[in-house]
Protein backbone atom coordinates (compact mmCIF):
# COMPACT_ATOMS: atom_id res chain seq x y z
CA UNK A 1 0.00 0.00 0.00
CA UNK A 2 1.95 3.39 -0.74
CA UNK A 3 -1.20 5.75 -0.52
CA UNK A 4 -1.52 6.03 3.71
CA UNK A 5 -5.42 6.54 4.22
CA UNK A 6 -6.42 9.40 5.50
CA UNK A 7 -7.29 9.44 9.38
CA UNK A 8 -8.85 11.76 11.77
CA UNK A 9 -6.49 13.25 14.44
CA UNK A 10 -9.04 11.74 17.27
CA UNK A 11 -8.65 8.44 15.83
CA UNK A 12 -4.96 8.57 16.16
CA UNK A 13 -4.70 7.05 19.15
CA UNK A 14 -6.08 4.40 18.72
CA UNK A 15 -4.46 3.81 15.86
CA UNK A 16 -1.10 4.06 17.70
CA UNK A 17 -2.11 1.40 19.96
CA UNK A 18 -3.94 -1.27 18.10
CA UNK A 19 -1.41 -0.82 14.66
CA UNK A 20 1.47 -3.58 14.62
CA UNK A 21 4.71 -3.06 14.83
CA UNK A 22 8.23 -4.52 15.32
CA UNK A 23 10.93 -4.07 18.61
CA UNK A 24 14.21 -3.54 18.08
CA UNK A 25 15.81 -1.80 21.24
CA UNK A 26 14.79 -3.66 24.36
CA UNK A 27 17.35 -5.18 27.05
CA UNK A 28 15.18 -8.02 28.23
CA UNK A 29 17.00 -7.18 31.87
CA UNK A 30 15.65 -3.62 31.75
CA UNK A 31 12.49 -4.94 31.44
CA UNK A 32 12.62 -6.53 35.09
CA UNK A 33 9.83 -5.19 37.00
CA UNK A 34 10.06 -4.33 40.75
CA UNK A 35 7.32 -7.19 41.59
CA UNK A 36 8.96 -9.53 39.57
CA UNK A 37 12.79 -8.65 40.99
CA UNK A 38 11.23 -9.27 44.55
CA UNK A 39 9.70 -12.36 43.64
CA UNK A 40 13.04 -13.94 42.41
CA UNK A 41 14.60 -12.65 45.30
CA UNK A 42 12.53 -14.66 47.17
CA UNK A 43 12.58 -17.77 45.27
CA UNK A 44 16.53 -17.31 45.41
CA UNK A 45 16.61 -16.02 48.56
CA UNK A 46 18.69 -13.52 47.34
CA UNK A 47 19.20 -10.28 49.95
CA UNK A 48 18.42 -6.72 47.75
CA UNK A 49 18.90 -3.36 49.23
CA UNK A 50 15.16 -2.44 49.12
CA UNK A 51 12.68 -2.84 51.55
CA UNK A 52 9.10 -2.72 49.00
CA UNK A 53 8.38 -2.92 45.64
CA UNK A 54 7.39 1.41 46.17
CA UNK A 55 10.85 2.25 47.67
CA UNK A 56 13.08 0.39 44.66
CA UNK A 57 10.78 2.73 42.41
CA UNK A 58 11.52 5.50 43.95
CA UNK A 59 15.09 4.87 43.46
CA UNK A 60 14.61 5.00 39.91
CA UNK A 61 15.48 8.51 39.79
CA UNK A 62 18.56 9.09 37.26
CA UNK A 63 20.56 11.87 35.91
CA UNK A 64 22.32 10.08 33.42
CA UNK A 65 23.25 6.61 31.92
CA UNK A 66 25.64 5.44 34.70
CA UNK A 67 23.29 6.44 37.49
CA UNK A 68 20.58 3.80 35.79
CA UNK A 69 23.09 1.32 35.35
CA UNK A 70 24.07 1.51 38.62
CA UNK A 71 20.82 0.22 39.70
CA UNK A 72 20.25 -1.48 36.37
CA UNK A 73 23.17 -4.29 37.48
CA UNK A 74 21.81 -4.48 41.15
CA UNK A 75 18.21 -5.54 39.93
CA UNK A 76 20.11 -8.24 37.84
CA UNK A 77 21.60 -9.87 41.10
CA UNK A 78 18.07 -12.00 41.41
CA UNK A 79 18.36 -13.64 37.78
CA UNK A 80 20.37 -16.96 38.90
CA UNK A 81 18.36 -19.79 37.39
CA UNK A 82 16.84 -20.71 33.83
CA UNK A 83 13.27 -20.24 35.04
CA UNK A 84 14.07 -16.74 36.24
CA UNK A 85 15.28 -15.90 32.27
CA UNK A 86 12.38 -17.55 31.21
CA UNK A 87 9.71 -15.51 32.94
CA UNK A 88 11.66 -12.64 33.12
CA UNK A 89 11.31 -13.11 28.84
CA UNK A 90 8.23 -14.02 29.19
CA UNK A 91 6.77 -11.32 31.17
CA UNK A 92 7.87 -8.62 28.45
CA UNK A 93 6.71 -10.82 25.69
CA UNK A 94 2.98 -10.46 27.33
CA UNK A 95 3.68 -7.16 27.64
CA UNK A 96 4.77 -7.05 23.71
CA UNK A 97 1.69 -8.73 22.87
CA UNK A 98 -0.65 -6.69 24.44
CA UNK A 99 1.12 -3.25 22.26
CA UNK A 100 0.90 -5.60 19.19
CA UNK A 101 4.24 -6.31 18.64
CA UNK A 102 4.66 -8.51 15.77
CA UNK A 103 8.50 -8.95 15.95
CA UNK A 104 10.76 -8.56 19.22
CA UNK A 105 14.86 -8.25 18.75
CA UNK A 106 15.57 -8.61 22.67
CA UNK A 107 19.09 -7.73 23.64
CA UNK A 108 20.41 -9.59 26.20
CA UNK A 109 23.75 -8.82 28.45
CA UNK A 110 25.38 -12.42 29.59
CA UNK A 111 28.46 -10.95 31.06
CA UNK A 112 26.35 -8.77 33.67
CA UNK A 113 24.93 -12.73 34.60
CA UNK A 114 28.31 -14.75 34.01
CA UNK A 115 30.46 -12.57 36.43
CA UNK A 116 27.81 -13.82 39.16
CA UNK A 117 28.78 -17.38 38.47
CA UNK A 118 25.59 -17.88 35.99
CA UNK A 119 26.59 -19.81 33.03
CA UNK A 120 25.86 -18.75 29.70
CA UNK A 121 23.96 -21.98 29.09
CA UNK A 122 21.10 -20.79 31.88
CA UNK A 123 21.03 -17.56 30.48
CA UNK A 124 20.62 -18.67 27.07
CA UNK A 125 18.32 -21.69 27.26
CA UNK A 126 15.82 -19.56 29.58
CA UNK A 127 15.41 -16.79 27.64
CA UNK A 128 15.31 -18.49 24.05
CA UNK A 129 12.90 -20.79 25.52
CA UNK A 130 10.72 -18.07 26.13
CA UNK A 131 10.91 -16.82 22.78
CA UNK A 132 9.99 -20.33 21.12
CA UNK A 133 7.03 -20.30 23.60
CA UNK A 134 5.96 -16.62 22.90
CA UNK A 135 6.03 -17.88 18.59
CA UNK A 136 3.10 -20.43 19.41
CA UNK A 137 0.98 -19.01 22.07
CA UNK A 138 1.34 -14.95 21.35
CA UNK A 139 2.16 -14.96 17.65
CA UNK A 140 5.12 -12.65 18.90
CA UNK A 141 8.33 -13.67 16.40
CA UNK A 142 11.13 -13.06 18.98
CA UNK A 143 14.74 -13.60 18.34
CA UNK A 144 18.05 -12.46 20.54
CA UNK A 145 20.69 -10.71 20.31
CA UNK A 146 23.83 -10.97 22.59
CA UNK A 147 25.42 -7.82 23.68
CA UNK A 148 28.98 -7.21 24.84
CA UNK A 149 29.45 -4.27 27.89
CA UNK A 150 31.61 -2.00 26.46
CA UNK A 151 32.94 -0.69 30.06
CA UNK A 152 34.71 -4.47 29.92
CA UNK A 153 37.88 -5.25 27.79
CA UNK A 154 37.50 -6.88 24.28
CA UNK A 155 39.11 -9.65 25.62
CA UNK A 156 36.20 -9.95 28.13
CA UNK A 157 34.11 -9.65 24.84
CA UNK A 158 36.04 -12.68 23.02
CA UNK A 159 35.76 -14.77 26.45
CA UNK A 160 31.97 -14.34 26.60
CA UNK A 161 31.76 -14.94 22.58
CA UNK A 162 33.81 -18.39 22.83
CA UNK A 163 30.64 -19.12 26.14
CA UNK A 164 28.06 -18.49 23.57
CA UNK A 165 29.14 -20.04 20.45
CA UNK A 166 27.89 -23.39 21.86
CA UNK A 167 24.77 -22.18 21.61
CA UNK A 168 24.54 -20.22 17.97
CA UNK A 169 21.51 -21.23 17.10
CA UNK A 170 19.38 -20.09 19.91
CA UNK A 171 20.92 -15.93 19.07
CA UNK A 172 20.84 -14.40 15.91
CA UNK A 173 23.42 -11.30 16.32
CA UNK A 174 25.58 -9.30 18.61
CA UNK A 175 25.44 -6.01 19.86
CA UNK A 176 26.86 -3.12 22.13
CA UNK A 177 25.90 -1.50 25.08
CA UNK A 178 26.28 0.10 28.69
CA UNK A 179 28.59 2.82 29.20
CA UNK A 180 29.02 4.62 26.25
CA UNK A 181 31.51 8.17 26.46
CA UNK A 182 35.16 7.03 26.67
CA UNK A 183 34.64 3.45 25.37
CA UNK A 184 34.44 3.72 21.48
CA UNK A 185 33.42 1.60 19.10
CA UNK A 186 36.82 0.35 17.79
CA UNK A 187 37.75 -1.15 21.13
CA UNK A 188 35.61 -3.56 19.93
CA UNK A 189 36.75 -4.13 16.25
CA UNK A 190 37.96 -7.53 16.30
CA UNK A 191 35.24 -9.62 18.36
CA UNK A 192 32.88 -7.58 15.90
CA UNK A 193 35.08 -9.07 12.90
CA UNK A 194 34.86 -12.27 14.35
CA UNK A 195 31.19 -12.42 15.04
CA UNK A 196 30.77 -11.34 11.15
CA UNK A 197 32.73 -14.52 10.16
CA UNK A 198 30.24 -16.23 12.43
CA UNK A 199 27.22 -14.78 10.00
CA UNK A 200 25.61 -12.96 12.96
CA UNK A 201 23.68 -9.83 12.83
CA UNK A 202 25.80 -6.72 13.96
CA UNK A 203 24.62 -4.02 16.22
CA UNK A 204 25.99 -1.30 18.19
CA UNK A 205 24.61 1.72 20.77
CA UNK A 206 26.08 4.61 19.26
CA UNK A 207 25.25 8.24 19.48
CA UNK A 208 23.22 8.14 22.84
CA UNK A 209 25.45 10.10 24.83
CA UNK A 210 28.33 9.80 22.65
CA UNK A 211 29.03 11.56 19.57
CA UNK A 212 28.76 11.37 16.05
CA UNK A 213 32.41 9.95 15.65
CA UNK A 214 30.78 7.02 17.35
CA UNK A 215 28.37 6.71 14.96
CA UNK A 216 30.95 6.51 11.88
CA UNK A 217 33.21 3.87 14.33
CA UNK A 218 30.29 1.68 13.95
CA UNK A 219 29.46 2.09 10.88
CA UNK A 220 32.86 1.72 9.53
CA UNK A 221 35.02 -0.33 11.93
CA UNK A 222 32.56 -2.28 13.25
CA UNK A 223 30.40 -2.36 9.91
CA UNK A 224 26.87 -2.61 11.64
CA UNK A 225 23.87 -2.82 10.19
CA UNK A 226 21.60 -1.07 12.56
CA UNK A 227 22.84 1.71 14.83
CA UNK A 228 20.88 1.71 18.57
CA UNK A 229 19.89 5.33 19.62
CA UNK A 230 21.98 7.24 17.02
CA UNK A 231 20.10 10.77 17.73
CA UNK A 232 23.54 12.50 18.07
CA UNK A 233 23.71 11.94 14.40
CA UNK A 234 21.78 15.49 13.93
CA UNK A 235 24.69 17.22 15.07
CA UNK A 236 26.52 15.98 11.72
CA UNK A 237 24.63 16.64 8.43
CA UNK A 238 26.93 14.30 6.30
CA UNK A 239 26.20 11.69 8.53
CA UNK A 240 22.42 12.12 8.52
CA UNK A 241 22.82 11.84 4.43
CA UNK A 242 24.70 8.92 5.01
CA UNK A 243 22.15 7.35 6.92
CA UNK A 244 19.47 8.44 5.03
CA UNK A 245 21.04 7.36 1.53
CA UNK A 246 21.66 3.75 2.94
CA UNK A 247 18.81 3.39 5.23
CA UNK A 248 20.37 2.76 7.88
CA UNK A 249 17.89 2.01 11.02
CA UNK A 250 18.34 4.08 13.95
CA UNK A 251 16.64 2.21 17.14
CA UNK A 252 15.12 5.25 18.74
CA UNK A 253 14.41 4.96 22.65
CA UNK A 254 12.34 8.00 23.46
CA UNK A 255 11.11 7.57 27.03
CA UNK A 256 14.83 6.76 27.59
CA UNK A 257 16.46 9.41 26.18
CA UNK A 258 13.91 11.61 28.46
CA UNK A 259 14.54 9.40 31.54
CA UNK A 260 18.45 9.85 30.88
CA UNK A 261 18.34 13.57 30.18
CA UNK A 262 19.86 13.18 26.95
CA UNK A 263 17.24 15.74 26.18
CA UNK A 264 15.28 17.97 28.29
CA UNK A 265 11.77 17.29 27.47
CA UNK A 266 10.09 15.14 25.31
CA UNK A 267 9.18 17.94 22.97
CA UNK A 268 12.59 18.65 22.20
CA UNK A 269 13.37 15.26 21.01
CA UNK A 270 14.64 15.35 17.51
CA UNK A 271 12.50 12.29 16.21
CA UNK A 272 10.17 13.97 13.70
CA UNK A 273 14.32 15.80 12.47
CA UNK A 274 14.92 12.13 11.81
CA UNK A 275 12.24 11.22 9.93
CA UNK A 276 11.74 14.29 7.77
CA UNK A 277 15.31 13.78 6.84
CA UNK A 278 14.70 10.37 5.09
CA UNK A 279 16.17 8.14 8.19
CA UNK A 280 15.21 4.64 8.73
CA UNK A 281 14.19 5.70 12.14
CA UNK A 282 12.31 3.35 15.02
CA UNK A 283 10.53 3.70 17.97
CA UNK A 284 11.46 1.27 20.72
CA UNK A 285 11.26 1.21 24.61
CA UNK A 286 14.94 0.49 25.78
CA UNK A 287 14.72 -0.33 29.29
CA UNK A 288 10.97 -0.27 30.20
CA UNK A 289 10.39 -0.77 33.37
CA UNK A 290 13.30 1.59 34.47
CA UNK A 291 12.16 4.09 31.65
CA UNK A 292 8.35 4.07 32.46
CA UNK A 293 6.73 3.08 29.12
CA UNK A 294 6.74 -0.03 26.77
CA UNK A 295 6.05 0.17 23.01
CA UNK A 296 2.86 1.82 23.06
CA UNK A 297 3.25 4.48 25.77
CA UNK A 298 6.36 5.61 23.65
CA UNK A 299 4.28 5.85 20.99
CA UNK A 300 1.60 7.72 22.71
CA UNK A 301 3.42 10.32 25.16
CA UNK A 302 6.39 11.30 21.49
CA UNK A 303 3.35 11.62 19.35
CA UNK A 304 2.01 14.09 21.65
CA UNK A 305 4.66 15.97 22.98
CA UNK A 306 6.03 16.25 19.03
CA UNK A 307 2.68 16.59 17.30
CA UNK A 308 2.79 13.46 14.95
CA UNK A 309 0.70 12.69 12.86
CA UNK A 310 -1.12 9.23 11.25
CA UNK A 311 1.98 9.26 8.31
CA UNK A 312 4.77 9.31 10.51
CA UNK A 313 2.83 6.50 12.93
CA UNK A 314 2.94 4.43 9.37
CA UNK A 315 6.58 5.49 8.42
CA UNK A 316 7.47 4.49 12.03
CA UNK A 317 6.06 1.21 11.90
CA UNK A 318 7.15 -0.01 8.41
CA UNK A 319 10.48 1.06 9.31
CA UNK A 320 10.13 -1.27 11.95
CA UNK A 321 10.00 -4.30 9.69
CA UNK A 322 12.31 -3.10 6.84
CA UNK A 323 14.60 -2.78 10.14
CA UNK A 324 14.15 -6.28 11.57
CA UNK A 325 16.31 -9.11 10.59
CA UNK A 326 13.71 -11.42 8.88
CA UNK A 327 13.50 -12.30 5.41
CA UNK A 328 11.39 -10.25 2.82
CA UNK A 329 8.32 -13.24 2.46
CA UNK A 330 7.58 -12.31 6.49
CA UNK A 331 8.61 -9.21 5.83
CA UNK A 332 5.40 -8.38 3.35
CA UNK A 333 3.23 -10.30 5.91
CA UNK A 334 4.26 -7.63 8.36
CA UNK A 335 3.63 -4.54 5.40
CA UNK A 336 0.30 -6.18 5.01
CA UNK A 337 -0.95 -6.94 8.52
CA UNK A 338 -0.01 -3.29 9.02
CA UNK A 339 -1.71 -1.88 5.41
CA UNK A 340 -4.85 -3.61 7.20
CA UNK A 341 -4.99 -1.65 10.49
CA UNK A 342 -4.57 1.55 8.35
CA UNK A 343 -7.44 0.48 6.18
CA UNK A 344 -9.56 0.20 9.60
CA UNK A 345 -9.08 2.98 10.84
CA UNK A 346 -9.27 4.79 6.98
Amino acid sequence: MTAIPQISPERLPELLQRMPKAELHIHIEGSLEPELIFELARRNAVSIPYSSVEELRKAYAFSNLQSFLDIYYAGASVLLQEQDFYDMAWAYLKRAQADNVLRAEIFFDPQTHTARGVAMETVVKGLHRACQDARGQLGVDAELILCFLRHLSEAEAFETLEQALPFRDKFIGVGLDSSEVGHPPEKFARVFAKCRQQGLHLVAHAGEEGPPAYVWAALDVLKVERIDHGVQSAKDPALMQRLAQQRIPLTVCPLSNLKLCVFPKLADHNLRQLLDAGLCATVNSDDPAYFGGYMNQNFSETFGALGLEARHAWQLAANSFEASFVDAATRRGYMDRLGAAFEQFA
